[in-house]
């Protein structure tokens, strides 16, 4: 376990990323001496930079000079200059996720893994606990607007963050509640096997190190239900499954909310009102729920701080609402994070739901091509970009065509565009959008962009195409 009492200074390689800002943010506010880099200058680095943070635009080996420690991510490659004069020089160098670990160590952790839901869920754990005043320490995923950022210094009892499965570094972590929202075939290029995936969620759950702590699991996924019988600490279940523990029935939208109901067993705990749509977020907001409970937060508390809740940045943000064209990004990336936001989106009104997605990753789009052929049924209209590559390089016979050619095979009827150039969309969607259209930029790269520029457009010229559709 990582000693933060041992360094002084720490020197974070691309403290731009979003989990090493939120890293450095709690650091800086705690009073430890921070500094960074990274390839590209951002609001966040230059409010480092306004907090007595030395921030270096660029990798060169004279960045670490004043540093005792270093800190990287697993995007940072090993040949980087930084990284390499930090060996020559002795100087010991951690992952960001032994920081979290050694934070998780500062009050009750708590913890929440799995495939999807991860940033939605602790966000919404973070703002219950926020407003019941506990002053909790937190570390997301994606920024939240309750936070001005994704990460918070706080002097209460508990840390609250996310456990990142995808490189097995959350099986550092020995919280209190583990909460783990459900087990899929994800990041197959790091376990290999699915098999191996559940290995690793078991360690997980058995890493809880508190007599009174507790795993909080969601039985509507397979995947968590064929752990069960391994998992030897304590166990809640929650779901919208009858045999659930905690459950959550009657979905029911009303003025732009989605509402829905908790029963403990056969006990009618009331209800809860959110402003994101989709049944997964009913299932992320259960999860929630049953950690406040488990922690003596009342219930009216609990509902009141979801209520207010808006959701975390690129988990179905609005971008724009305006000319009756709602605009907006999701990070889905995965299949079922596609089915499930494409669903939420045609189930919240009666628009034209246009959803354009760019693959990540080369890997991800080879092992899983075949269940992205069927995740966006509830789409009425698709446009595709190029693969969106992040460190990977690019491999034979997988790129930005092989998605919507499957599923325009799967779908003869359906209006399916692929644009290579991304470059080019905001262009080719602004003459295409009509009133009354709900636009979903889709994917973990940079396609938010799109969104963005579509929304500048619409603001300052109003829509060419104005007739309904």
């Amino acid at each position: 376990m990582m000693d933060l009492t041992k360094y002084h200074a720490f020197h974070f390689i691309g403290i731009g990323g979003m989990g090493m800002r939120a890293l450095a943010r709690i650091l800086i506010n705690k009073g430890i001496k921070v500094s960074g880099s990274d390839i590209a200058d951002s609001p966040a680095i230059s409010e480092f930079r306004k907090q007595g943070a030395d921030i270096y635009i660029g990798h060169k080996k004279e960045n670490i000079k004043n540093a005792d420690v270093i800190i990287v991510s697993t995007a940072i490659n090993t040949d980087n200059p930084e990284i390499e004069e930090a060996r020559k020089q002795g100087i010991p160098i951690f992952h960001r996720s032994d920081v979290l670990a050694a934070i998780f160590e500062w009050g009750k952790g708590i913890a929440v893994a799995g495939a999807h839901g991860k940033s939605t869920t602790s966000s919404m754990i973070g703002q219950i606990f926020y407003s019941a005043q506990l002053d909790p320490t937190i570390v997301l995923g994606a920024a939240a607007d309750y936070l001005q950022g994704n990460s918070r210094l706080g002097k209460g009892d508990y840390v609250i963050a996310e456990a990142d499965e995808s490189d097995s570094s959350f099986l550092k972590f020995h919280p209190f509640l583990s909460i783990v929202t459900n087990i899929e075939d994800d990041h197959l290029d790091f376990y290999g096997t699915v098999e191996n995936i559940q290995r690793a969620f078991i360690e997980f759950i058995n890493h809880i190190a508190y007599e009174d702590g507790v795993a909080l699991l969601c039985t509507d996924s397979q995947g968590v239900r064929i752990i069960l019988p391994e998992v030897k600490k304590k166990v809640i279940t929650f779901g919208l499954n009858e045999d659930a523990e905690y459950r959550a029935i009657n979905k029911r939208y009303k003025d732009q909310h989605m509402l829905f109901d908790v029963y403990h067993k056969s006990e009618l705990l009331g209800t809860v009102s959110l402003q994101i749509p989709g049944t997964h977020n009913i299932r992320d907001a259960l999860g929630a729920v049953v950690a406040g409970l488990y922690c003596g937060i009342p219930f009216p508390v609990i509902a009141k701080a979801l209520e207010e809740f808006t959701g975390v940045h690129r988990r179905f943000q609005t971008k724009m609402k305006a000319h009756h064209v709602w605009i907006v990004d999701d990070y889905a990336h995965h299949p079922t994070e596609i089915a499930a936001t494409l669903k939420a989106a045609k189930e919240s009104g009666t628009h034209r739901v246009i959803c354009v997605f760019q693959p990540h990753r080369y890997s991800r789009t080879r092992l899983l091509k075949d269940e992205f052929a069927v995740a966006f049924t509830d789409a009425d209209v698709l446009f595709f970009t190029d693969i969106y590559g992040a460190s990977e390089k690019p491999i034979e016979g997988i790129d930005g065509e092989l998605i919507p050619s499957l599923v325009k095979e799967q779908n003869p009827d359906k209006e399916v565009y692929y644009v290579k150039q991304m470059e080019e969309l905001p262009d080719i969607l602004y003459s295409f959008v009509k009133s009354g259209d709900l636009i979903i930029t889709m994917g973990a790269g940079n396609i938010y962009r799109v969104g963005e520029k579509l929304s500048d457009y619409i603001k300052k010229e109003g829509l060419t195409n104005d007739s309904q559709k």
